[in-house]
């Protein structure tokens, strides 16, 4: 499903914990344009639940995750 997915923006979070990927998250996308897809690349195992629940949350649409050397890549298309 997360493979070869194109995303426009990246925010980097490896190294950091609950709350902060969530924050980042949210004010990239509420940057980006309807259709972009962001990419979360984050460390801390919370994020798995936190991610999809914030998109569903605020309308947006999760598209899934792929996991990566040390760290797992989330993917999110704005609204």
């Amino acid at each position: 499903m997360s493979e070869n997915i194109r995303h426009d923006e990246t925010v980097d979070c490896r190294g950091l914990s609950r709350p902060i990927p969530i924050l980042k998250a949210k004010k990239a996308i509420s940057k980006m344009k309807s259709g972009q897809i962001l990419e979360v690349l984050s460390t801390d195992p919370g994020t798995k639940d936190d991610l999809p629940s914030f998109a569903d949350r605020l309308g947006h649409e999760y598209i899934g995750e792929k996991d990566d050397r040390g760290f797992t890549r989330y993917y999110i298309k704005a609204k």
